[in-house]
Parts: C-alpha cells; sequence; structure tokens
C-alpha cells in the first residue's frame, strides 16, 4: 500500500459486511486499493467484530472506490471512529484470559496430547491453567501452559 505522508491524519471508518465474510471483503479490498492504488493504509477484520470490518483511510471516497462492486457489502457505516474505540482489538489477549474454571478443553501439545480435561484452576498472571484428566481414573491436577489447549465446551461442569 501506498506510503503514509507525515501531515495527513488518517481516519478509521466501518464498513458493514456479511456476517463471516470479513475476511473475504478485506482480501478483495486490499486487491482494489493496489490495482487503483488508493489512500487506504490498513483494513482490520477482528473476529469479536461480526459483519464489520474496520480501515483506516485517509478519505471516505477512497473506500467508496475499494469496495464499489464487491460482494458481501451491505453498507459503510457513517462518519469516522477514533483509534482509542478499535485499540483494545491491536491488543493481544493471554489464552488464560479467555478459559474460565469449569470449561472442557483439550489438551493440543505434549505429553497429554488429544486429552480431555477439565479446567480447576486458572492462573492469568503466569498463562497457565490447572486441569484435571476426564479419563483419568484417579483424578490428578496437572498444570499446564493456557496456550496449550484448545476450548472444547464453555459449559461448566
Amino acid at each position: 500500500m501506498s506510503e503514509v505522508s507525515e501531515n495527513v491524519e488518517n481516519k478509521f471508518f466501518v464498513v458493514k459486511t456479511t456476517a463471516n465474510q470479513e475476511r473475504v471483503v478485506a482480501n478483495l479490498m486490499e486487491m482494489a486499493i493496489r490495482k487503483y492504488d488508493l489512500g487506504v493504509y490498513s483494513i482490520l477484520a477482528p473476529k469479536e467484530l461480526k459483519g464489520y470490518i474496520i480501515v483506516e483511510a485517509e478519505k471516505m471516497e477512497d473506500i467508496l472506490k475499494a469496495i464499489r462492486g464487491l460482494p458481501h457489502i451491505k453498507g459503510v457505516v457513517r462518519g469516522d471512529i477514533s483509534f482509542h474505540e478499535i485499540e483494545h482489538f491491536l491488543t493481544p489477549k493471554k489464552a488464560a484470559e479467555q478459559i474460565k474454571e469449569g470449561y472442557t478443553v483439550e489438551i493440543v501439545s505434549g505429553p497429554f496430547k488429544g486429552e480431555l480435561a477439565i479446567v480447576r484452576r486458572v492462573d492469568e498472571a503466569r498463562n497457565e491453567i490447572t486441569v484435571e484428566l476426564r479419563e483419568a481414573v484417579v483424578p490428578i491436577p496437572i498444570t499446564v501452559n493456557a496456550d496449550h489447549v484448545r476450548i472444547v465446551d464453555k459449559k461448566a461442569e
């Protein structure tokens, strides 16, 4: 994409899309932006924001050119938004922040790979969780890195 000029204040705009088509729209927009050399600098399609993408550009006209004729576009939200409103989408969250006690998880690496377990304790500071294997005859607490599990069921047992 183009080089950001130092004296221009870029703005953030919101484009409304069909739900679950945000990445498709972002990729199609990128191709149009490159083709027409438009003043669009970034496209953000966060998982938490269904049906919307956030676009950083100099002016709305560039976005309208980029989305003209693209499928899955529902419209553009009027006005721009501040960086502070989207900043939380850009900061990575620790895996332990999304896991709660009682969740069922699958261990995806290490000696217990493939085993299902129940979360008994969460240590967000260390990004670790303590689990008990579901198939174990005697429940033994095992502490694993929260990045090494995948949430299977969010219902507490």
